[in-house]
């Protein structure tokens, strides 16, 4: 297997030698390749059956990548026709923040008013009529183990809003392993307590990281008969990835782009143990011991995510030295796959001096400021840095923002450029790759290194710089009735991931193409407004199709 950056460039095309009608590994979540494995089914039922019970709380626990995301799409549509659903994606919220939220998403009125006792009232007022209409409520939180303290306790206060025979609200938790943990603790015994139904959903089993594997196979085109796994690498595939679904993605993603770069008809075991060694950063011998080195494997395999969500959008692109992932030495110790950071507030710097490139007696991953706007264009093209690279050229634009807590860097889901400086106050760039727990991935002059966000909050000044690339004739928010070039990317983009044969649009904006930005919008966190601009482009580049 090449491991050569040019490899990379196969990526959109390997595809086609398997006689595929697309890429069938990619990480990004696409209702068409849903897989429901019987674990994943028994899971819906508990959630259904909290649902149906009434009142109080129910609890999805789950590993990253076991496809908790795959239940939370499931669900809305097994519901019954008499249910309303507010779903909370970001748990970065106050109190206050939450109650809101859960209000927009009801649709519920509160005015100018952002106090918590005309949110709890105005909400409460809903849920008695919805009672009062034969309705039922639910509120799902994802990703819950983010939540603060006393962001648990008042939704344990709306379980309170009751009539004399039942709740008026249910709630589903759903998190990680460690958020039946925190509920464990003496001060949330009261919550924990009120939880009517659990279930933790476990990576796949053998025979059904098979049937995964087949599944996505078939859906992107796979002629019936013809066999790219044999089952003794699936075994392999399973050992190495504990049956984990993102896992499994990225490593059947390396396996088949070897096979193309040697023109085998299908993959084999050396392919699997070269895929391994450069995704998970994992030796042959590594691998024969099992979990025993797992952390490590995961933390390279952070990084390869990183990069190939980058690079899928960006498929003429060579990776810089610092995005090819190296075996990881045991000191790295990482968690054992990415997860969204706790909401941390990041410390903001005082002004910096006029900029300075010298950041000499600084960390390793304090760059100077043009390296790093250097490493993050060759992310981008492996065209040659203009001057300016904001200069709009190659096709890519720059873009700037500012965030307070790492949640919001994380949902950029990019390569980005932070703005940082050097304990001696001289200006510096910090190459942000990927977040994982409570530490960074950042690029340093000969790779890539972990960080504590501690660490990295004592230097960031809270700005950030990325590079993206627009579809062709963007140049200001397309709207309803809009005329552009970019209308017919957009849509034509919608049109693969929905598996339709025509798209909502040609290069009008039709009132078509405006539902299904919404319901985009909606499920990604966005504001649904319906309307196409940088955040929403965005969002859609990390949809590989």
């Amino acid at each position: 297997m090449s491991t050569h950056p040019g490899a990379y460039l196969y990526r959109s095309m390997y595809y086609q030698y398997f006689g595929l009608n697309e890429a069938p590994f990619s990480i990004a979540v696409n209702p068409r390749y849903l897989f429901m494995s019987p674990r994943h089914r028994d899971a819906l039922a508990h959630l259904l059956y909290g649902v149906g019970a009434g009142g109080g709380f129910i609890l999805l626990t789950g590993e990253v990548g076991t496809g908790k995301t795959t239940i939370n799409r499931c669900l809305p549509e097994q519901l019954p026709d008499n249910t309303d659903i507010a779903i909370i994606l970001n748990p970065a919220l106050s109190a206050v923040e939450l109650l809101a939220s859960a209000c927009d998403e009801l649709g519920i009125d509160y005015g100018d008013s952002s106090s918590l006792k005309t949110l709890t009232d105005r909400l409460h007022s809903f849920l008695l009529e919805n009672h009062g209409r034969g309705r039922n409520t639910v509120l799902l939180i994802d990703e819950a183990q983010h939540l603060d303290f006393d962001v648990l306790e008042q939704i344990r206060l709306l379980t309170n809003l009751e009539t004399n025979s039942e709740k008026l609200l249910q709630i589903i938790l759903i998190g990680q392993p460690e958020l039946a943990q925190i509920l464990a603790r003496p001060e949330l015994r009261q919550l924990n307590q009120r939880i009517t139904a659990r279930y933790n959903l476990e990576p796949l089993d053998p025979r059904e990281t098979a049937a995964y594997i087949r599944h996505r196979l078939e859906v992107a085109g796979l002629a019936p008969g013809r066999e790219l796994f044999p089952m003794s690498v699936v075994k392999g595939i399973h050992r190495r990835t504990r049956g984990i679904p993102r896992l499994i993605n990225l490593l059947c993603d390396r396996m088949l782009l070897g096979a193309y770069g040697k023109s085998a008809s299908r993959v084999d075991k050396a392919m699997l143990a070269q895929a391994a060694r450069e995704v998970m950063g994992e030796s042959v011998e590594e691998a024969s011991s099992g979990a025993a080195r797992w952390g490590v494997a995961a933390a390279a395999l952070l990084l390869a995510a990183v990069g190939l969500v980058w690079w899928q959008w960006n498929p003429e692109a060579t990776p810089p030295a610092a995005a090819v992932v190296a075996p990881v030495t045991e000191a790295a110790q990482a968690p054992v796959v990415a997860t969204p950071p706790e909401p941390a507030v990041v410390a903001t710097a005082r002004e910096a001096p006029a900029p300075e490139p010298d950041t000499s007696g600084a960390a390793a991953w304090l760059l100077p400021p043009a390296s790093a706007m250097a490493t993050l264009w060759s992310l981008s093209t492996d065209q040659p840095m203009p001057a300016d690279p904001c200069d709009d050229v190659a096709g890519l634009r720059c873009g700037t923002g500012t965030a307070a807590t790492w949640d919001e860097l994380n949902t950029m889901n990019r390569p980005l450029l932070l703005e940082a400086v050097t304990p001696e106050r001289f200006a510096a760039g910090v190459l942000l790759l990927g977040i994982d727990g409570r530490n960074a991935w950042v690029a340093v002059d000969d790779g890539i290194e972990q960080v504590p966000l501690a660490s990295l909050a004592e230097s960031w000044r809270g700005g950030y710089r990325y590079l993206w690339r627009p579809p062709t004739g963007f140049d200001r928010p397309l709207a309803l009735g809009d005329s552009s070039p970019a209308v017919t990317e957009v849509a034509a983009l919608f049109a693969r991931l929905d598996g339709q044969p025509q798209p909502l649009a040609s290069d009008v904006f039709t009132d078509a193409l405006r539902t299904r930005v919404r319901l985009f919008q909606s499920s990604n966190g966005l504001a649904s407004d319906g309307v196409i601009g940088e955040r929403t482009l965005l969002k859609l580049s990390l949809i590989h199709i």
